[in-house]
């Protein structure tokens, strides 16, 4: 990608941050979204260093107002959009039945919510270039995961408006990526909700076995530039993909095995 202005939301940490710093090259122009202005201006002074042009704008995904600012502000500072990328997401870990549902609306408001706000404001702007729509999702969009039930319904809900805004406009030449990382070393852990909303603070995984965000970032760029309609990363991810696909009952068999080993935090 060259000379492309480029919106990412959640891009003061994580994957949002290898996206951003990954992207600034090629003459490309970066908004960075994020509630964290603290966090958001060392990630855009790493940017500018490279003498890429980028603005960083304080976003709650969870208000449509503004997500609405955003948008505004960007084609007032650079006339278009060529790319959105909805990465911005929060997890949860607890049992259904012990959350309070204050904490099952806010992962619904950070992850759907957030991404159908951004898409709906800058959805006609994208449609005049022919641009990129992009939801960062996760394999949890495919099959449930236990103590994820907000997670993973936030997930499923991302895909299924994000495929229906490619059905509606396959003529317009719209270009919609539904990104899927498996496990990444991130923060999205440590800040899961626990069943009262407060955050789990520690991972209850190995981090150091996972996949980098740095890793993941190129994965989803390259996915972008050769407008792939889905990107499912990591082995595990893809293989769990393919048997709940086929084998269902076997397939939560394994999900459910492999998250009961997971540390207890709480």
């Amino acid at each position: 990608m060259k000379n492309k202005v480029i919106i990412i939301t959640g891009a003061s940490s994580g994957i949002g941050e290898a996206l951003a710093i990954s992207l600034a090259k090629n003459e490309n122009k970066l908004v960075l979204a994020g509630r964290n202005m603290e966090k958001l201006y060392a990630v855009s002074e790493k940017i500018k260093a490279k003498n890429i042009n980028t603005i960083s704008i304080a976003t709650n995904v969870c208000k449509a107002e503004d997500c609405q600012r955003l948008i505004e502000k960007t084609i007032a500072e650079f006339g278009r959009i060529d790319v959105l990328i909805n990465n911005a997401g929060i997890s949860m870990r607890a049992l259904f039945n012990e959350s309070n549902l204050d904490v099952i609306k806010k992962v619904m408001d950070t992850n759907f919510w957030g991404t159908v706000y951004c898409t709906k404001y800058a959805l006609p702007y994208l449609l005049k270039v022919r641009g990129s729509l992009v939801g960062i999702s996760s394999i949890a969009g495919h099959i449930g995961l236990p103590e994820r039930s907000a997670y993973s319904a936030s997930k499923f809900a991302m895909n299924g408006f994000l495929e229906s805004i490619r059905s509606e406009n396959l003529e317009n030449n719209l270009h919609v990526l539904i990104a899927c990382p498996g496990f990444t070393a991130s923060n999205i852990r440590k800040s899961a909700l626990t069943k009262d909303g407060t955050p789990q603070t520690r991972s209850p995984r190995n981090e150091k076995k996972m996949m980098t965000a740095e890793k993941v970032a190129k994965e989803i760029i390259c996915a972008i530039d050769c407008k792939k309609d889905t990107l499912t990363l990591s082995a595990n991810g893809k293989l769990i993909v393919w048997i709940n696909r086929f084998f269902p009952k076997i397939a939560k068999r394994l999900v459910f095995n492999h998250f009961s080993k997971e540390k207890k935090i709480n």
